[in-house]
């Protein structure tokens, strides 16, 4: 989504084990945006060196949702980005005004947060100094759950329509985009019924020129919930659809002389956003309410 885009109920209480596990939590504010670097860069670290993979994991933190109905998600985990006008249409031209309402972002009681799009009459100001179309959500876990190494993954049943546009991603606590890294785990639009997108974005690979790739699924995405996974190592990052590897990044997989920004702190996003430059506006099939539905979002370290 560049901004130019059941576990058992113990690992609730394991977040101040988070930071010792995965990394110590630091810039960013409440926005999703990445936090500015400092004045003066210091120089970049040397590259990390890659242990070999066990492909064992141990699970760190979740939120699986559980709470009772007409809850809102854990202050503990997540925070709200808000508005649209007051962020420039979130880079993309978007018509959503995201608020912090449990309208829009909620438990369902039956261990799903559900994310809602509705369309609303004059909810807030869009970038095009119209009032937005629809309200939704977006949170994320900056400050709160950060991952530098790892396997980070939701289960997801996705809401079609067109100019609907969900997903699931993860930004750089540090630095200013796209400099401060960017990975989406995935992507959807509903203009492309079939597919979804894995993705990364840095310094001369951003925007569109962001190196990702399509999954295809052969049927609507939308009609069954399905496992949406990054693995995390160093120079190295794994994009898996259940457990199917589509896409696999590495230092050298980029345009010469672009630099590798992933060795660092990440936090996730989840939002439901609706039009904008790549989906496109929504029109009279979109439909008033396009829900996002998600079971549990899970962060592993490798054994």
């Amino acid at each position: 989504m560049t901004p130019i885009t059941r576990a058992p109920s113990p690992w609730r209480n394991v977040l101040p084990a988070v930071a010792a596990v995965l990394t110590a939590c630091g810039g960013g504010g409440g926005s999703a945006t990445a936090a500015p670097a400092p004045a003066t860069p210091a120089a970049p670290a040397p590259a990390a060196s890659a242990p070999a993979p066990s492909n064992s994991w141990s699970l760190v933190w979740s939120d699986e949702f559980d709470g009772a109905a007409g809850t809102v998600p854990s202050s503990a985990n997540w925070n709200y980005d808000l508005g649209n006008a007051e962020n420039g249409g979130w880079g993309n031209h978007e018509f959503q005004y995201y608020t912090s309402s449990a309208r829009n972002a909620q438990l369902d009681g039956a261990g799903m947060l559900v994310i809602s799009a509705e369309k609303a009459a004059n909810p807030g100001p869009c970038w095009n100094g119209a009032q937005c179309l629809y309200t939704s959500a977006r949170i994320h876990t900056s400050n709160k759950v950060n991952f530098t190494y790892g396997k980070v993954e939701a289960r997801m049943k996705l809401p079609s329509g067109q100019g609907i546009w969900p997903a699931f991603w993860s930004l750089g606590q540090t630095g200013q985009w796209p400099a401060s890294g960017e990975i989406d785990i995935m992507e959807f639009i509903g203009k492309t019924p079939t597919v979804t997108y894995g993705t990364a974005h840095g310094t001369g690979y951003s925007g569109a020129q962001g190196i990702g790739k399509p999954y295809e699924f052969g049927k609507p995405v939308a009609d069954d919930f399905h496992t949406y996974t990054i693995i995390k190592r160093a120079n190295e990052i794994i994009w898996q659809v259940d457990g199917v590897e589509f896409h696999r990044l590495t230092p050298a997989s980029l345009p010469a002389g672009s630099p590798w920004v992933f060795e660092k702190p990440f936090f996730v996003i989840l939002n439901l956003a609706v039009g904008g430059d790549w989906p496109g506006a929504p029109d009279a099939t979109t439909p008033a309410t396009a829900q996002m539905k998600v079971d549990w979002v899970r962060i592993y370290k490798e054994n």
